[in-house]
């Protein structure tokens, strides 16, 4: 009984503890962001001979958005901004507003997190009044006296000035054939592969396993996570796949901005253009008429999104570590709740800590890419060295840093955090129009998607199968153990219908 007490109170203290460490820490991590936000407007200014506008702005005057068009009113001065088609300039999907996630540019310091007056001014209201409607209705005809009446619905829309520039910046027809990385990213041969292509639509990097002598039987595309590459399928389950002499046809894509796919720095990385690449580059390209998907992580996002889209063509659903927060009724910011389970802003475990710097702090998370990502070479020699030539470490480590600031950041947020409710709306068209089979995987040892999320897609879909590997986490899960989890696939696949 007193071992019992004391093992309480040992938990309690070292949850209070974290507590008080995470909010000095934290504290301290908000001026530095801000130190280096005036770090980064010199340094870009040096390097690129050009003021780079960022997120962490000071709020300015609200705006107002109808028709694809925006009113942009500062400092006295108003502005039509328009949202061009980005197919009109550049071949790519045409952004919307709705893609854009507003934990982009609303990401309060700890401080002002605690204060709820502070946390309402800086946070993005967005209002849809029928009474404010019909005010600007009315105004526009008394404006107008020689046009005809017509119904006209706007809408009020109060954003962060600093995320218009971003837009601003972003469609712009000059920028949108830049190529180059910036200055901060790396430029070798292998994260610009894309760029000296002869292929004009850059394509995403798809790696494809066909069959030896035989015709294939059945399409499958395998869908890496966050700050990964296809490597983690590829070098995994891909050998041990062909050895067991599998008659599919496998594809493994490097998403956009990761691996040796495009790292455009125009994109804002939103989950329409990533799965309308996915499409593009695998579906279209090798004319895929049904297929199964293979998805890990922030990949399971990517997937669901697919499923609900071409319904009638998959043939199964295969998760691993699905990153589903299901969010309350009622929560107004569903996205802000959203970042804060997955970056909580704790110091523990290590793998919150990293989640919290990624997510909150914009030039934080581009310094760690900086010493990271643009020196990965470096890195990957070392550990070579270290590990002697351990193949695993090495693409591991390739998929991790490989990769831009500006990719790794619009991801997160446009597609993790801002998804936010959405999921819920693709679960439910998994579960009520969708008859193929859903097989849930989830490491026992995962510190950073806890298994309560899997729970919480079968409780959604309650046909699908939750299994848990144990003593794995959300690596080891597949990497270790590829040839027992080959199997499990190929018994998937096998047994679902169509």
């Amino acid at each position: 009984m007193a071992a019992m007490v004391t093992r309480r109170a040992a938990t309690v203290a070292g949850r209070w503890l974290n507590e008080a460490v995470s909010f000095l820490v934290f504290c301290l991590l908000d001026i530095v962001d801000s130190l280096l936000c005036l770090v980064y407007k010199v340094a870009d200014y040096v390097f690129e001979a050009e003021w780079k506008p960022c997120y962490c702005l000071s709020a300015k005057e609200p705006i107002t958005a109808t028709r694809g068009k925006i009113l942009l009113s500062h400092n006295g001065v108003s502005e039509i901004l328009t949202l061009s088609p980005l197919q009109e300039l550049s071949g790519r999907s045409k952004i919307e507003l709705e893609d854009i996630s507003e934990t982009l540019y609303t990401r309060p310091s700890l401080l002002s997190d605690l204060s709820v007056t502070e946390l309402n001014k800086r946070f993005v209201k967005v209002s849809r009044s029928s009474s404010e409607c019909s005010h600007h209705h009315h105004h526009a005809k008394t404006l107008t006296k020689n046009k005809r009446r017509k119904t006209i619905t706007k809408s009020s829309l109060t954003v962060d000035f600093t995320v218009v520039e971003m837009l601003r910046e972003k469609i712009r027809p000059q920028n949108l054939s830049h190529d180059l990385s910036r200055w901060s990213d790396c430029d070798c041969g292998f994260c610009t592969s894309w760029a000296s292509t002869s292929d004009k639509d850059h394509s995403l990097f798809v790696k494809t396993q066909i069959p030896k002598g035989v015709a294939a039987k059945e399409d499958v595309l395998f869908i890496h996570g966050f700050i990964s590459s296809s490597a983690f399928w590829t070098e995994t389950v891909f050998p041990s796949l062909s050895a067991s002499s599998s008659a599919n046809r496998l594809f493994a894509v490097d998403l956009l901005g990761f691996g040796k796919s495009p790292k455009p720095a125009d994109s804002l990385y939103t989950l329409r253009e990533h799965v309308e690449m996915i499409e593009n580059s695998v579906l279209h390209k090798h004319n895929v008429k049904s297929f199964h998907i293979v998805a890990h992580s922030l990949g399971c996002i990517l997937a669901l999104d697919l499923a609900a889209r071409h319904g009638g063509l998959i043939k199964s659903l295969t998760l691993l570590a699905p990153p589903y927060y299901p969010v309350p009724v009622g929560e107004k910011k569903p996205r802000q709740y959203v970042m804060k389970k997955v970056a909580p802003r704790k110091v523990w475990p290590p793998i919150a800590l990293g989640a919290s710097m990624a997510a909150w702090y914009e030039h934080i998370s581009r310094t760690i890419c900086l010493l990271i990502c643009k020196h990965h070479r470096l890195w990957q020699f070392l550990a070579k060295l270290l590990t002697r030539n351990n193949r695993t470490v090495d693409f591991l480590i390739e998929g991790f840093m490989c990769h831009t600031h500006n990719a790794a950041w619009h991801t997160l947020h446009n597609i993790i955090c801002g998804t936010g409710s959405k999921l819920d709306t693709y679960l439910d068209v998994v579960r009520d129009k969708l008859k193929c089979n859903v097989t849930i995987f989830h490491g026992e040892n995962d510190e950073l998607i806890p298994i309560e999320c899997s729970y919480n897609v079968k409780q959604r879909i309650p046909r699908a199968r939750v299994k848990v590997i144990e003593k794995k986490d959300h690596i080891t899960m597949v990497v270790g153990r590829q040839d027992e989890f080959a199997r499990e696939l190929q018994e998937i696949w096998k047994t679902s219908s169509f």
